[in-house]
């Protein structure tokens, strides 16, 4: 069956339109209620990042939940990987976060983990949206749930992130440079690498509900880039709105994204022998992580993109390093889910453990040049069947021939046209990957 309502990361949209109303996601509160609790287990976490709607949202959710008979208990604004792992040490039947992840603050989404901490399959999506097609029906007011919070939430999730690399690790003698993107981890964050002895410098970590995401943290980092140069700093961390994508940025104020720092974390226990495997990046991944990984005999695996599916040939393969260009990364072995603050550990771990710096690390690594545009669609575009468009990308992968790649998806959570194009030679890529997306809008 085709989802209705859910996309490759929970359920988003602008706010007040479609989806993202305070009536539908009322009852989807209730829906979820009916389909993840039980008599055994009532229990259910919320927790938000810092956009404005989010106050709205979390009232209607509440009331969902307790039409259901199901209690809740609320953790403020809390990084998407913190509700996680909340939710599995809480022994909760279920954790939400409000969030719409790197996108503005005028959008907002709801997206779900288990009780294991993990992002929820397929089925048990659709059994929430065939609960949504149902009448909502209060429980007896007796049975209804309630709601209390959790004060300590935030120094919780702390702790747990600096337990996730050795004790004997400090980052004594560090200048760091965290950029917060305004989000869920801009009182958490700075504090982690702070108390394992970093000299801290705290950008976009003011949020007032309306600047998430505007124009910092990891998918715009320019303003981190200029911080760290002009502060002397051995390196700079940009996290997204909730939390669970990481960009890094070295001491000369060059971008470190997902595949390189996927790099150096892989790299560094395959030395130590402490690599589960091979490592999992996505169609969107560089040619150069996968010829780097290639190089230190580390088998290498496309998933489809989406931090979902990298999780889903983790478990194929029970390896457990994995991740996307976009700053999705995954570790297994430390926990459940993508989490920017627990992969900026690793890297740093790495740094401390060989004494070199983040230029250092990923010298191993010969990015191709990559052109990614998104190109803003309408309606959806059969992309398939759209002889223009085919006709562009045929074009462009015989230039190439075996020198390169050509990449067209459909964004899962924006109205986009993905075109990626990889090559070794930069002027040529630039040129192709802007005639496919000329293509693209005269398609539509």
């Amino acid at each position: 069956m085709e989802r209705k309502y859910f996309g490759t990361d929970g359920i988003r949209g602008r706010v007040g339109d479609g989806v993202m109303t305070p009536e539908f996601v009322l009852k989807l509160g209730w829906a979820v209620g009916q389909v993840l609790c039980s008599e055994d287990n009532d229990l259910v976490l919320i927790g938000k990042d810092t956009r404005i709607s989010g106050y709205m949202f979390e009232s209607v959710l509440e009331a969902g939940l307790s039409a259901a008979g199901v209690n809740a208990r609320l953790l403020g604004p809390m990084p998407t990987p913190a509700v996680a792992y909340l939710t599995r040490t809480l022994r909760a039947a279920a954790g939400i976060v409000i969030s719409a992840s790197h996108n503005p603050y005028y959008d907002n989404g709801v997206k779900f983990f288990s009780s294991e901490g993990k992002k929820l399959p397929d089925s048990i999506e659709l059994e929430i949206e065939e609960q949504l097609s149902k009448p909502l029906k209060v429980v007896a007011s007796d049975k209804l749930g309630k709601v209390e919070r959790i004060t300590d939430a935030a120094g919780r999730y702390i702790e747990f992130c600096k337990s996730t690399i050795p004790t004997r690790i400090k980052l004594n003698g560090l200048k760091l440079v965290v950029d917060c993107a305004h989000g869920a981890t801009y009182h958490i964050a700075p504090n982690v690498f702070s108390e394992l002895g970093a000299e801290v410098i705290s950008l976009s970590s003011k949020p007032n509900g309306v600047n998430i995401n505007d124009n910092c943290g990891a998918t715009n980092p320019k303003e981190l880039r200029m911080a760290v140069i002009e502060h002397h700093a051995d390196l700079g961390i940009a996290i997204d709105g909730d939390g669970d994508r990481l960009i890094m940025v070295d001491d000369t104020g060059a971008i470190v994204d997902g595949d390189e720092l996927l790099y150096v974390i892989a790299n560094a226990r395959k030395k130590e022998n402490l690599l589960d495997g091979g490592v999992v990046g996505t169609l969107m991944s560089n040619l150069g992580l996968e010829h780097a990984l290639r190089a230190q005999d580390i088998e290498f695996g496309r998933a489809n993109v989406g931090d979902r599916y990298v999780m889903e040939m983790l478990k194929d393969r029970s390896w457990t390093i994995g991740g996307e260009s976009s700053g999705h990364i995954i570790c297994l072995d430390r926990t459940t889910t993508g989490d920017a603050i627990v992969s900026a550990l690793q890297v740093l771990q790495v740094l401390v453990n060989q004494q070199i710096s983040l230029r250092d690390a990923i010298a191993g690594m010969n990015k191709y040049p990559q052109v990614l545009i998104n190109v803003p669609i309408q309606d959806k575009l059969d992309l398939d069947n759209s002889p223009q468009i085919q006709e562009a990308v045929r074009a462009a992968e015989s230039d190439l021939a075996d020198s390169g790649r050509v990449l067209l998806r459909p964004s899962g959570t924006e109205p986009l046209v993905r075109v990626m194009v990889e090559g070794m030679d930069s002027p040529k890529v630039h040129k192709l990957a802007q005639q496919i997306a000329d293509s693209v809008t005269a398609a539509c």
